[in-house]
């Protein structure tokens, strides 16, 4: 004689949580399965940035191309970083594409973005 599942159920909900925690238990030992929850996996790249993009504390600023204004770039390269030389600002802007701001905060980023922008750049914060 086969049991229907709504048999199967009703049963189930007849029983104490210490019944269903012992059935769950035998039934995991029996079978060779766990009852437990899987972890939540993303998916996609959609769900990877979201979550990133939540958890970024940390900006990149890149200067992707110096454009026709090449003097001004370099002026805005040393205004942002102080420590760099006029030869060092040169050679920052002529190595495009490359890193100005590294682990900085988006305030300073957005700041060197538009400083470089004005003076003719392309820019892109990561």
């Amino acid at each position: 004689m086969a049991i229907e599942r709504a048999e199967v159920v009703d049963y189930i909900k007849n029983l104490s949580v210490m019944e269903l925690s012992e059935l769950i238990k035998e039934l995991e030992d029996t079978l060779g399965v766990s009852a437990a929850a899987p972890m939540a996996v993303a998916t996609g790249p959609a769900a990877v940035e979201a979550e990133e993009a939540e958890e970024q504390t940390e900006f990149d600023c890149e200067l992707l191309a110096i454009g026709d204004k090449k003097i001004q770039v370099i002026k805005a390269l040393r205004e942002i970083d102080k420590s760099l030389g006029l030869k060092e600002a040169k050679t920052l802007a002529e190595s495009a594409p490359a890193k100005i701001l590294e682990g900085a905060e988006k305030a300073d980023c957005e700041a060197a973005k538009e400083k470089l922008e004005a003076a003719g750049a392309v820019v892109e914060i990561k």
